[in-house]
């Protein structure tokens, strides 16, 4: 098995999972210095760029399922959702279909043509050319990532001890555990029946801004309020940052989106629901998060 994107903090326990299972893996990355492996078993590193076509050539070598969990909504040296998240991924797709490999998409819940966001855009680009492709196929859509916000509140809060929230911060918004997530694209993986199927995967909670900020402040036990920057302050950033920082501009008008749209998700009518839904609260996180940091 290939997985794309496999040092990342999805794709590093994807591996770990698979390796655990006894099974073949090769990690495709543009870094193998970050590996991250479990004792015993490890997984073989192969250097590549999902923006290179040429470069995926070898790792493809043998391979019999790919698994993508690229993203390129932050990153240096041009990394943008166009390039990875659309480009890339049809890159890896043409990879995988000149050895006749499946291919498991991990994707994003929203992912659609007219969405606000570029990344969701992006996502549903490549996974219409996937459902294309002629190759076995499986999608996971996946709610934000719990393990995501809390690591940029805690960040944001280091030098005043207080975390920064973008807009309002009311808005109701779905978040998953990375790990649920890995649980779900293991079982999809294994699973040669879901081939042809996509499948939603959100957490069992829906928080604002506001409230992930003040559980992150009680876990690190500090009392005080986050701070905000205004709506008019993000729309004006989003022009502003746009020609000169686009990387920036982007994160800006996701945050205008994050505080404004309809970010709920209802678990029960989710494409592919099945035994393995997400069970990871915010307070399981933290609790995790305290442990390691002790």
């Amino acid at each position: 098995m290939l997985v794309a994107g496999g040092t990342g903090m999805l794709g590093s326990q994807i591996v770990d999972r698979l390796l655990a299972r006894q099974l073949s893996v090769r990690v495709l990355t543009r870094d193998p210095a970050r590996a991250h492996v479990m004792p015993g078993n490890q997984p073989e590193f192969v250097a590549g760029d999902v923006r290179e076509p040429a470069s995926l050539r070898d790792a493809m070598r043998g391979v019999a399922t790919v698994i993508s969990a690229v993203q390129g909504f932050v990153g240096s040296g041009g990394v943008t959702p166009a390039s990875v998240d659309r480009d890339g991924n049809m890159h890896l797709i043409d990879a995988a279909r000149s050895v006749g490999a499946a291919v498991v998409l991990i994707s994003v819940v929203g992912a659609a043509a007219d969405s606000p966001l570029e990344l969701c855009r992006m996502k549903y680009t490549a996974e219409e050319y996937l459902r294309s492709s002629g190759l076995a196929w499986s999608i996971i859509r996946a709610t934000p990532f719990l393990e995501t916000w809390i690591g940029l509140l805690e960040r944001t809060a280091h030098g005043s001890g207080r975390p920064l929230v973008f807009g309002r911060g009311d808005n109701p918004i779905n978040f998953v555990s990375v790990a649920d997530v890995a649980t779900l694209v293991e079982r999809v993986v294994l699973d040669a029946s879901t081939r042809g199927g996509t499948f939603e995967i959100g957490g069992p909670e829906q928080l604002t801004l506001n409230q992930l900020a003040s559980a992150v402040q009680r876990a690190a036990g500090r009392t005080s309020q986050p701070r905000h920057v205004p709506r008019p302050l993000l729309k004006a950033m989003s022009g502003v940052l746009r020609p000169l920082r686009p990387n920036i501009a982007r994160q800006v008008q996701a945050a205008l989106v994050f505080d404004t749209a309809d970010l709920a998700f209802d678990r029960r009518s989710a494409p592919g629901a099945g035994p393995d839904q997400a069970q990871t609260t915010v307070s399981d996180v933290l609790k995790r998060h305290t442990a390691w940091a002790a």
